[in-house]
């Protein structure tokens, strides 16, 4: 019966003629190039929620750090799709391994067990604590049983997502201590009786974690949350890298810290050992869990497999979130947990339908495999060094003047200018070099990890005369 009705249907469709197909157009192959840009452009503004601001151009494939538009136009991407793509387009281990699954098991929700979830965790937590062994506190503490260091992961299907369910794990986290009056005999006896009153959240001044509510709470920034308000309540921001206030914002109420060890929408600005230490100290002191957003820092991109792996031991987080490169652009976020959060968290507190699915969670195993290696990390801490060193070569008579500051780590790098950078990324994106801006006027330089330094220089050279040419 199912074939008749899929050779009729066939039929009906092979005897009505392609141009009666109301919205029908010929393949790209009979297209001309600038036909299909052209028709991009046309269906994104007929059908598309107009939320970005783009320029006209249409990507059509990538290879490495190259991607190339529908004219045939090649770019050098120091995009890398906003620090997503960090082995670079169109990896053929990535690839295979996505193509085998997809002919697998592409999905099958947390109701059941997958064979590629539990691996990919195995393999975040143990890369993790074998790539700092000096860590004890935190995701490297023992674990409650006096055993060696026992972090979990949850996985989520994005950064803000695993931002979301970090925060949700922290206010449980806060009514668990609250309830079991461990704080100290003032604080305790006041959250007993009221333990919805530890759900304080401090976040900093140039931070972005996300777009979600919760998320977005958390980023101070007017231009996201405006819009949105009222946000979630609860939440207070203090300075970026300032320890003068901490003691006023973390207190007692507080159940979370939140805090990206290097901002990167904000400007690309690291924290310092000093404010980290200290964020780590008042949280033990008033029983609040510190979360580090590493979604953009992390996986690699600074030459540390986590950006917190190059600070001091007594810095480290209780919670790590993570997305961007882990599945090299398939849609994954996680949640990496110490084991005292992890005891916390019980069956029906938090879930997902597409998180941990084995075609992404296949994917983040090639991917970590790949990054998670000596060569590839000491590769990226090397093109970091060539990239600002080239830059400040270049840049050295603007500094002070049209070029405000060179700052980053690894490959997560900016360049401040003392006007806005739109006018260097629309002249570098015309010259064959793709950018992205960031806030304070910064220029963000996110290339793929395995960017060659030969294109590492290439990139360099582009921007240092665009800048200078806008500079006139």
């Amino acid at each position: 019966v199912l074939s008749t009705v899929s050779a009729r249907a066939s039929a009906r469709c092979a005897a009505v003629p392609t141009s009666s197909i109301r919205g029908y157009r010929a393949s790209s192959v009979l297209m001309s190039q600038g036909s299909v840009a052209k028709q991009a452009a046309e269906n994104n503004q007929r059908f598309m929620v107009n939320t970005y601001s783009r320029p006209e151009i249409v990507l059509s494939h990538g290879k490495g750090s190259y991607v190339y538009d529908t004219n045939g136009k090649e770019y050098l991407d120091f995009t890398a799709g906003i620090a997503v793509v960090g082995l670079g387009h169109s990896h053929p281990d990535v690839a295979a391994a996505v193509a085998d699954q997809a002919t697998k098991l592409v999905h099958c929700s947390n109701l059941y067990h997958n064979e590629w979830a539990p691996k990919l965790a195995q393999k975040i937590v143990s890369a993790t604590l074998e790539s700092y062994p000096q860590g004890s506190q935190g995701i490297y503490a023992k674990s409650s049983s006096g055993s060696d260091a026992s972090a979990r992961v949850f996985f989520s299907n994005s950064g803000t997502e695993a931002n979301e369910g970090a925060l949700k794990f922290a206010r449980k986290y806060g009514k668990v201590v609250a309830e079991k009056g461990i704080l100290g005999k003032t604080a305790s006896e006041a959250l007993r009786g009221d333990p919805n009153l530890k759900s304080g959240i401090v976040s900093f001044t140039g931070a972005f974690h996300g777009r979600s509510m919760g998320a977005l709470s958390v980023t101070a920034n007017p231009k996201y949350q405006k819009p949105f308000a009222p946000l979630i309540p609860g939440v207070q921001t203090t300075k970026f890298n300032d320890t003068r206030e901490l003691g006023t914002f973390i207190d007692e109420r507080t159940c979370a810290v939140i805090v990206e060890p290097i901002q990167g929408e904000g400007g690309i600005h690291a924290a310092h050992a000093d404010f980290l230490r200290a964020l780590r100290r008042r949280c033990d002191q008033v029983g609040a869990l510190l979360i580090y957003d590493e979604i953009q820092c992390g996986l690699g991109r600074s030459g540390k497999l986590w950006a917190h792996q190059l600070y001091p031991e007594d810095c480290s987080p209780d919670i790590v979130t993570m997305a961007k490169p882990l599945a090299n652009g398939i849609p994954i976020g996680a949640i990496l947990v110490s084991d005292k959060v992890a005891d916390m968290i019980k069956v029906g507190d938090h879930g997902t339908t597409f998180g941990g699915n084995p075609l992404a969670c296949r994917a983040g195993c090639v991917v970590l495999d790949h990054i998670n290696t000596p060569e590839l990390l000491s590769h990226v801490a090397a093109a970091g060094e060539a990239l600002e060193q080239e830059l400040t070569s270049a840049l050295a008579q603007l500094i002070g003047g049209p070029v405000v500051e060179i700052r980053g780590k690894g490959l997560l790098r900016g360049i401040q200018l003392s006007s806005d950078p739109a006018p260097v990324v629309d002249l570098a994106r015309d010259r064959g070099l793709l950018l992205v801006s960031a806030g304070g006027n910064t220029v963000r330089l996110v290339p793929p990890l395995n960017t060659s330094l030969e294109d590492i220089k290439k990139g360099a050279a582009i921007l240092a005369d665009c800048i200078k040419q806008t500079a006139q």
